[in-house]
């Protein structure tokens, strides 16, 4: 009875936790709604244009050739709408810049005025009144927008994770695609490409399960299942990477006086201010959505605390107090630093030898991932041991070698985690010279680093690292 109190527990944990969209099921039709809306972040939010422009859009298609990625078998759906023009027309008219008109079916519209006009003219011929009357001229666009959704990459990111104990299980799982659109603006009158922009879209699917495979008694068998996925659109996907593409098309023609909007030239400084700011960003971020920035400084005070242990000629190690301070200094364009620290350390054999150490270590550290708030480390060094607080003692050269985590929370300060590995040049470490092989012993421990001055290295615009 309590092993079915525990499965029915953990099934109503997992319920409630790992599926809580499963609450969100449809369970019935739905009436039509007006589409949904992409984000609402605009640099040009209640700015408007002096005079809109008008506008013609022939085609803007999915370029890619791209068809659906399904589990088995073959597909003749595209990833990708083959509705982009009309996704154009609806960005641009709701933009408040642009006056669109109709050239994607220009055939279709020359074809009804001909008729409207044949009609007309038929009228007027039995009719008293001989009068024709003309039909007005056609809108011309000075500005011709061209291109397309150029790429469509499937599972850029896979992953998930999952576990299962006594046959209670759950799992999830992730794959991100990615969409790429660009957009022209090309003069009627010269030829000419004004602006060319392009923009990237992330889109996201995530599926989440849970299941319980138990026997509750000798005959019989409980087992229970649920799980939820949820897929990102992509008609919405092209949408907001559309209307983010005429958003910068038309702030890069404001900065460049294309076009001017209402208030002069006060607006047109903010609006550069502003798309600076984006632009920054976005020149640091690369692939995968990683965000890198100018988050260390030249020099770094760290302290770090933890245990060490002794691998010598007596048994039965124990671990003890080990604590670090260091100076690091930043080479100049370089992933490397000058690590220069003082450690203090006891050593401990149960019931055989106890004793206490100064240390100096000297370091070549190797950060990874140097713009990143989460990276790697590694470094290799010399230095020097002496014991019993005796400086005046023979000091004990070593190696030493180590890798570990730091993690950034704020810019300029780390939480960093390690172990390292201290190789002796002799035997004497514990007072015994016994067989081939020196003492050693390891440090574990977590530190702070602390970082003064601005970093030699600055962001630049990177696409592949």
């Amino acid at each position: 009875m309590r092993k079915n109190y525990q499965s029915a527990i953990y099934f109503i944990f997992i319920l409630f936790t790992s599926c809580g969209a499963f609450f969100n099921q449809p369970f019935s039709t739905s009436k039509a709604r007006i589409g949904e809306n992409t984000s609402s972040e605009s640099i040009l939010k209640g700015i408007l244009p002096v005079e809109e422009m008008v506008v013609g859009v022939y085609k803007f298609r999915d370029q890619t050739g791209q068809y659906k990625l399904i589990e088995s078998g073959s597909s003749f759906s595209t990833a990708v709408t083959q509705g982009g023009t009309s996704i154009l027309l609806k960005s641009l008219e709701e933009s408040k810049w642009f006056t669109p008109i109709e050239r994607e079916n220009i055939g279709n519209l020359l074809n009804e005025r001909q008729i409207i006009r044949s009609t007309r003219q038929e009228y007027a011929a039995n009719s008293e009144d001989k009068q024709i009357t003309n039909l007005p001229p056609l809108l011309f666009a000075g500005i011709i927008l061209e291109g397309g959704v150029v790429s469509y990459d499937s599972n850029i990111i896979t992953g998930g994770a999952g576990a299962r104990y006594f046959g209670a299980g759950g799992s999830t799982e992730y794959r991100e695609d990615r969409i790429t659109v660009y957009l022209r603006a090309v003069s009627t009158s010269s030829g000419q490409i004004l602006k060319n922009v392009y923009v990237s879209k992330t889109i996201l699917s995530q599926g989440i399960s849970a299941n319980l495979f138990r026997y509750v008694s000798l005959r019989r068998l409980l087992e229970v299942e649920t799980g939820v996925t949820q897929n990102e659109p992509a008609q919405l996907a092209v949408k907001e990477a559309i209307d983010k593409a005429v958003e910068n098309l038309i702030v890069e023609g404001i900065i460049d006086g294309l076009w001017m909007p209402q208030g002069g030239q006060e607006v047109v400084d903010s609006i550069k201010v502003k798309y600076q700011k984006e632009l920054e960003e976005a020149n640091s971020t690369v692939l995968y959505d990683r965000k890198l920035e100018d988050r260390r400084g030249k020099f770094a005070l760290s302290a770090s605390g933890g245990s060490a242990f002794i691998a010598g000629d007596y048994s039965n190690p124990v671990a003890n107090v080990s604590t670090n301070s260091s100076l690091k200094i930043f080479f100049k364009k370089s992933n490397f630093n000058l690590n220069m620290g003082l450690g203090y350390l006891k050593l401990e054999n149960e019931g055989a030898f106890k004793d206490q150490f100064l240390t100096v270590d000297l370091n070549l550290e190797y950060t990874v991932l140097p713009y990143d708030n989460f990276t790697p480390f590694l470094y290799a060094g010399v230095g020097g041991s002496t014991s019993s607080w005796k400086i005046t003692d023979t000091a004990l050269p070593k190696f030493q070698y180590g890798l570990g985590f730091e993690y950034l929370p704020v810019n300029n300060i780390g939480i960093k985690i390690f172990g390292e590995q201290n190789i002796m040049f002799s035997d004497e470490l514990d007072g015994v010279v016994s067989g081939k092989r020196d003492d050693y012993f390891w440090r574990l421990g977590i530190g702070l680093n602390y970082y003064l001055g601005k970093p030699y290295k600055k962001v630049k615009s990177v696409i592949f690292e």
